[in-house]
């Protein structure tokens, strides 16, 4: 069994996936890296093929018909023999210094025959023609030890863990039924959403590990393109809203778990709102309302929580003055609050 299974899916990613990889295989052999090529049209599947002929002990490629992100996030998570499992998209890669502190840390753990739920580390936004800017979360959580939800400080309103910043057990991902939706873009978010409920213990490193790259043409956390992908935003928001939902009697019982998801939802909310708002269409704003209806619909005691908090209010002001304000309110809490 390996250490470390990380999955790279790849679509048409043969301008910048090798530099992805070789971050990786600074890892040696405690490391499974899974090339998952998810039907692409270009050199993707040969540059996969290279790299496992090179590396057979290390690299595996894996080649599948297109079926979007979450579905190339399936396909390597049924792959992996590793103890623990990382998502590594093919535009990114990782610090070899970092890397190597997270690899001792988790032999550390494995050889003290402690069993680790999920492991966080920092991540930091290469932003094309900016200064990068480093997510760190060390005054929310404690440090270089193992611990619980009701250890966990407090998270800035509108701050989350992302996909960039988890290492999960590989048993809970399969244990809590992880599967992510085909063809759907922003599923990272229910990737780190929905093992939640069964994470019991966590570890962070403050160490800068993945470098989280943004200025690509046509990437898919562009705004534009995110308003333009709005109804794939939604259904994620959706598959949210219903999971909390479902599973209150797993989350609503560990207060700090209960706020941390429910803090989570209420931003990815925001954000589907925002981008229906910046839409400025009959048919967007539309959407807005029977969004909140959905949620109303589904728990009127989450609603009335999302509805009129800070955030949930600034998104439903009355008017296209309203609408103004809240688009100005929202650039001012991603300035404050550092979300994305």
């Amino acid at each position: 069994m390996k250490l470390l299974s990380v999955a790279i899916p790849c679509y048409n990613s043969e301008q910048y996936m090798k530099k992805c990889i070789e971050s990786l295989l600074t890892g040696g052999e405690d490391v499974e890296i899974l090339i998952v090529d998810d039907g692409s049209v270009d050199r993707t599947a040969s540059i996969a093929d290279e790299y496992e002929a090179m590396y057979p002990s290390i690299v595996k490629a894996i080649h599948k018909e297109n079926g979007g992100h979450g579905s190339a996030v399936n396909a390597g998570l049924s792959y992996a023999t590793g103890l623990y499992f990382k998502v590594v998209d093919s535009d990114d890669w990782v610090k070899e210094s970092a890397y190597q502190k997270i690899l001792e840390t988790l032999r550390d753990i494995m050889a003290g025959g402690l069993s680790l739920d999920m492991l966080i580390s920092n991540f930091v936004y290469e932003k094309e023609g900016e200064k990068n800017k480093v997510m760190k979360y060390r005054h929310a959580l404690p440090e270089n030890k193992i611990f619980g939800w009701n250890e966990v400080k407090h998270f800035h309103k509108g701050q989350y863990i992302l996909m960039h910043s988890v290492i999960f057990r590989t048993k809970l991902l399969r244990e809590c039924g992880l599967k992510l939706p085909e063809h759907t873009f922003y599923v990272d978010n229910i990737f780190v959403f929905e093992p939640l409920p069964f994470v019991r213990n966590m570890y962070y490193l403050d160490v800068n590990f993945y470098r989280y790259y943004i200025g690509r043409e046509g990437q898919s956390v562009n705004e534009q393109v995110m308003i333009s992908r709005i109804d794939q935003q939604i259904k994620v928001n959706k598959i949210m809203i219903d999971y909390l939902v479902e599973n209150k009697s797993k989350i609503y019982g560990r207060r700090k778990l209960k706020n941390y998801m429910l803090n989570y939802l209420e931003i990815i909310t925001v954000i589907s709102s925002i981008l229906l708002i910046r839409s400025d269409t009959e048919e967007s704003l539309e959407k807005k309302q029977e969004l909140w209806q959905y949620i109303k619909q589904k728990d009127r005691g989450l609603f009335f929580r999302l509805r009129y908090g800070v955030l949930g209010s600034s998104m439903n002001l009355p008017g296209k003055g309203g609408r103004k304000i809240s688009v100005e309110g929202y650039k001012l809490c991603q300035r404050f609050f550092k979300f994305n």
